[in-house]
């Protein structure tokens, strides 16, 4: 595969004969001073235009072509509003466009086109054909893009194409392009280099589970640890899943999708950090030497986990991975994970909830998330919780014998992996978009990637 879906396909740096695209909101359309000529304010009026959010209407010109596009930014905030006219980028016909007026953030208009020109048409013999917007393309908006769109590709390319080996191989052509250093430890071997977690939950597959271990930048610079849940197609194992819960099942990766994008972002801007990129790469799969509900696992960290469900595989892979990073002692450690349906429950598919003990480092990040429209909600890591953990036969159980609370008690397990001096977050993402959006069509999404990379670069 490509390493990514070129963004700049989306652009055009000349500006001739590019038609104008008016981006306006309900009270600058209602006022007296809109900006636009009277005849083209007449023609939005008798069409029902209204700036609405997402309202387009296109004016004519006088040779029966189009004058002008009038889009509307409504009057609400956030994502919503900051992304709206990503729509644009693959509902406007073919040909050359350009936003009109001066704007206050070009990079952001520039980045909603390109979000919302992203398509998934590699398995389709007709290509989608989308519009250019004229203008320079910032340097820093192409990375964000090819971020989100490896990301993307790799969550809505098919688990026939992207198993534990094809995982491997993105992540090798990502280090490759950055100049990176790679480390894998495989299949049996995760035994000897102590992974037994990993390997347990991999080892039914007919592709060897393992461990993908990235490394690059200088070594006196700051340590940031990424570490993704790489499971390219989850079955439940031996609780299997029924069929319509697995059918999104080859997002179950979207963990290291998603840390791979932002490790793109981190490396070709060059931030002034020594970056590791962990990633457990591995397919939960069904076989006489699946794991088993009430076995007892042995950890890298030494702690004992009894097996209450094999369907809960994530948070054991990970935490053989947290386990790995913290023994770098890095400066700042965080793992992503599509890790439970019960983050989607209380916050929904769009808002991804994290949890940090750090209380600088939510501050951060909630700063961060807000400035670059990419929606995140911190979440407690309640300590009482940990009482749903117990187990009688184990240092402790991977998953609560209830329904309560169930992305807290996930995150309150995988903090046991992690020292309590390490600043840590941990992201219980979605990694998918259940309908569309005008930055996003049906499929695999980056979530909470482009705030961590604001957050890094300062």
């Amino acid at each position: 595969m490509h390493l990514f879906t070129d963004p700049a396909r989306h652009f055009s740096r000349s500006s001739k004969t590019a038609i104008p695209v008016h981006l306006i909101t309900k009270r600058r359309f209602s006022g007296p001073s809109s900006g636009l000529k009277n005849s083209a304010l007449a023609w939005a009026k008798s069409t029902g235009f209204t700036a609405a959010t997402g309202q387009t209407c296109i004016v004519p010109g006088s040779k029966g072509d189009i004058d002008q596009i009038l889009f509307g930014l409504g009057s609400g905030s956030g994502a919503s509003r900051a992304f709206a006219h990503g729509k644009l980028a693959r509902s406007l016909p073919k040909g050359k466009f350009a936003i009109a007026g001066k704007r206050s953030d070009p990079a952001s208009d520039q980045l909603a086109w390109a979000l919302g020109g992203y398509s998934f048409d590699q398995y389709r013999k007709r290509k989608h054909s989308t519009p250019s917007l004229s203008g320079r393309l910032e340097p820093d908006v192409l990375r964000v893009a090819q971020g989100v769109f490896f990301t993307r590709d790799l969550i809505n390319t098919p688990a026939n194409d992207m198993g534990p080996d094809a995982l491997e191989i993105a992540f090798r052509q990502l280090a490759k392009h950055h100049g990176a250093r790679v480390r894998v430890v495989k299949g049996d071997n995760l035994l000897k280099q102590n992974f037994p977690m990993v390997h347990a939950v991999g080892r039914a597959s007919a592709e060897a589970p393992r461990v993908l271990d990235l490394v690059w930048g200088k070594t006196n610079h700051r340590k940031i640890t990424l570490v993704g849940k790489g499971v390219t197609f989850d079955t439940g194992g031996l609780n299997i899943k029924p069929g319509s819960s697995m059918a999104l099942m080859k997002k179950d990766m979207g963990g290291a999708a998603n840390v791979m994008g932002l490790a793109h972002m981190i490396m070709d801007a060059k931030l002034p950090v020594r970056l590791r990129l962990i990633v457990g790469a591995v397919e939960n799969s069904i076989s006489s030497n699946a794991f088993r509900p009430g076995d007892i696992l042995q950890s890298r960290k030494g702690i004992t986990v009894e097996i209450g469900n094999t369907d809960a595989e994530g948070r054991l892979v990970l935490g053989d991975l947290l386990a790995l990073g913290d023994e770098d002692q890095p400066d700042l450690m965080v793992d992503m994970a599509t890790l439970t349906g019960a983050a989607r429950v209380a916050l929904g598919p769009d808002l991804p909830p994290f949890y940090t003990h750090d209380d600088k480092l939510a501050s951060a990040i909630d700063s961060a998330a807000t400035r670059v429209s990419d929606p995140l909600w911190r979440m407690p890591l309640w300590q009482p919780y940990q009482s749903m953990l117990s187990s009688k036969t184990a240092d402790v159980n991977h998953i609560t014998s209830g329904g309560f609370g169930g992305s807290i008690t996930a995150a309150l397990f995988l903090s046991r992996f992690v020292n309590k001096n390490t600043s840590w977050a941990h992201f219980d993402i979605f990694g998918w978009v259940p309908s569309d959006k005008p930055w996003a069509t049906i499929g695999g999404e980056a979530q909470g990637i482009r705030a961590l990379y604001q957050m890094l670069k300062g």
